[in-house]
């Protein structure tokens, strides 16, 4: 049996968990957030059985497609006497998925 842990943007997680449990697999969503562009991110576990664990990675895969976005990066411009900060767009990729995996010695449902 493996535990899947997957991070996926929020973006993608509503479509993920019915994709997911539209084929039979459980699974518990946490919400979470991330560093990066301080955006919101959704965890989710996934207790599944070997034969099954192909299945519910392609899943994954399939809806949490990186996307190029367009964020705003704070910039310094020194001017007479002061320093002032502007947003500048800058492209950025987004989306996918990071996923950890980790083989599960016992499961219990009580």
């Amino acid at each position: 049996m493996k535990l899947i842990i997957a991070i996926v943007q929020d973006e993608d997680a509503s479509r993920l968990v019915s994709n997911l449990m539209n084929e039979g697999y459980s699974v518990t969503k946490l919400a979470t957030t991330g560093g990066f562009l301080r955006a919101g991110n959704t965890t989710l576990l996934l207790g599944v059985e070997d034969d099954k664990f192909q299945g519910a990675m392609d899943i994954i895969e399939k809806v949490c497609k990186s996307r190029k976005q367009i964020a705003t990066a704070p910039s310094s411009m020194s001017g007479m006497g002061g320093t002032s900060y502007s947003p500048i767009p800058i492209e950025v990729t987004v989306g996918g998925a990071t996923v950890f995996v980790l083989t599960v010695d016992q499961f219990l449902k009580l």
